[in-house]
């Protein structure tokens, strides 16, 4: 088999158009400046035939690299360029050689281009040039590259790192699309409590501005639903929205509303905000039920017209169990609990995860004795000059502070990058600059990038009519209630657009492709030294 790879990559290395008879073939070093057009005019040949014979070129060659060229071409400037003589290789090609035999190599190469990322092993490259400029260690490059054992060696193609999945390339990606003179009925239900407020008030701002958190919370979450209707309007689609005041958890008006609305004569549902709310509507229609908040009591909806637009938490976890899989070839985990049994638990269930990718080996939990976790314990299972990556599972307080104050000063040889499935409030308590040194990188159902065009739009648009910037609450309202009814404009069932692909909205993704009844669209985002956010995947 290996003699068979060499031959194929002398094929590739030789192969020209006439190939009819025998060649012989040198190499050139490129010069600063030099292109592939350039060095090709000074050959007096076509670009496409050079191209042809240096496929591994990607773009144009970098200075002083070799690319391969045909002897007699080279005779006729030998003068003009700079020839590395000890490097020259003189190769006959094969008349029976033919393109379909190249392929083969070709084939195998777009393969492996899918899976990892490829380096061409380039004259004077050596391992630590190789880790620094890809952020790879040596042991990793020869658990993907065994013949490395021998040394490296010109002409090599290296796998580098394992490519993370990303979800939304354009086969993934849902296509909006606006049936004409499509009509939707929408009902909208919210506890916005209007009655424990004046009933002549001048404006819906003006009406529910408290400082009760809920009421904000319903506030936002219309003020953003509002404008998505609007827009959708302004693309022509007939929208009827019926708007409920659900009142409070004590209040007869929500079950006043089932027994006394036709809510069947919607097209959707949105809302409402208690879970005991929406499981007696679902036993109460047939129509599409979109829950817009997160409950960890969400977990016990069985009905199949339930739609969950927030993942559930144990969606957070598998979803960083599977990204430190593809992203840590070699290096070592450390999940860190609190001392409760269910922490303990799903630290553990992460550990099974973890371990069954094919290169992670060290994987270890971590957990408080008699409330804190010393230094000292950290230290006995971080490695030297290696990935270590440390998953914070709980949310406990003292936990978090006791994990980030010992991995922020640790021997100089020895790093450490944090992470978290679950970015609770207790991060707002930690200095930001400690976060963005441990690389902190965490799974998130949001990601605010205010350089989007759908994220400039909509803060235009919610400034302009409420004199304000949206809240996290508002761009929700707009971004569940745009997707969903755009999906419906299609004029299709929403479960069939669910098998359709992943839509974006401004800040949220919505995946419901493995689940048509849960959304399980999240990022990974990690803090940057300068303390901006980067969405990895």
């Amino acid at each position: 088999m290996k003699h068979l790879k060499f031959f194929i990559f002398l094929c590739i290395l030789t192969f020209t158009v006439s190939c009819g008879q025998q060649k012989k073939y040198i190499q050139y070093k490129v010069k600063s400046g030099d292109t592939m057009s350039k060095i090709a005019q000074k050959l007096n040949m076509q670009t496409k035939d050079l191209i042809r014979l240096n496929p591994d070129v990607v773009n144009e060659p970098k200075p002083n690299t070799f690319i391969v060229v045909p002897e007699q071409k080279l005779n006729s400037f030998k003068n003009k360029v700079d020839v590395n003589e000890e490097s020259i290789n003189e190769v006959s090609l094969d008349p029976n050689i033919t393109l379909d035999s190249l392929n083969v190599e070709n084939d195998l190469t777009d393969d492996l281009k899918k899976m990892f990322v490829i380096y061409e092993v380039q004259k004077g490259d050596t391992f630590y040039s190789l880790t620094n400029l890809y952020n790879v260690s040596k042991d990793q490059l020869l658990i993907l590259n065994p013949e490395l054992k021998e040394g490296l060696k010109e002409g090599m193609s290296l796998k580098i790192k394992r490519i993370s999945k990303v979800v939304d390339s354009d086969e993934y990606l849902y296509l909006d699309f606006i049936k004409p003179r499509q009509e939707i009925k929408a009902a909208l239900l919210l506890p916005f409590r209007a009655d424990k407020f004046e009933p002549d008030s001048i404006g819906l701002k003006e009406t529910f501005a408290s400082n009760s958190t809920l009421v904000n919370i319903v506030t936002d979450f219309y003020l953003g639903a509002e404008i998505a209707v609007d827009s959708l309007r302004s693309r022509g689609i007939d929208i009827e929205l019926n708007v409920y005041d659900t009142g409070n958890r004590r209040s007869s008006k929500f079950n006043s509303i089932i027994t006394q609305e036709n809510l069947n004569k919607n097209d959707v549902i949105i809302g409402p905000l208690y879970s005991e709310e929406v499981q007696t509507l679902s036993s109460n229609v047939r129509t599409p039920i979109v829950y817009p908040v997160y409950s960890a009591d969400q977990a016990n909806f069985f009905a199949s017209n339930i739609i969950k637009t927030s993942p559930d938490k144990e969606v957070f976890r598998n979803e960083l169990a599977s990204y430190i899989k593809e992203n840590l070839i070699v290096g070592n985990v450390i999940i860190v609990s609190d001392e409760k049994a269910s922490s303990i638990l799903t630290a553990n269930i992460m550990k099974s995860s973890i371990e069954s990718g094919a290169f992670i080996e060290n994987v270890n939990v971590l957990s408080p004795i008699e409330g804190f976790i010393e230094k000292s314990r950290f230290l006995e299972l971080l490695q030297p000059n290696t990935n270590n990556w440390v998953v914070i599972a709980t949310d406990k307080n003292i936990v978090v502070s006791d994990v980030i104050n010992s991995l922020i000063s640790l021997p100089e040889e020895t790093t450490a990058k944090v992470f978290t499935f679950d970015k609770g409030r207790v991060y707002d308590k930690v200095d930001n600059r400690k976060l963005a040194k441990l690389g902190f990188t965490y799974v998130s159902d949001d990601f605010d990038d205010t350089n989007s065009l759908a994220s400039r739009v909509f803060n235009k648009q919610f400034l302009r009519k409420n004199n304000t910037l949206p809240s996290y609450y508002a761009t929700k309202g707009f971004d569940i209630t745009f997707d969903i009814l755009m999906r419906l404009a299609s004029g299709k069932k929403l479960k069939k657009t669910f098998d359709e692909g992943v839509s974006q909205r401004v800040d949220t993704r919505f995946d419901y492709r493995d689940s048509s009844t849960e959304n399980r669209g999240l990022f990974i985002v990690q803090y940057n030294p300068d303390l901006t956010l980067t969405r990895l995947k």
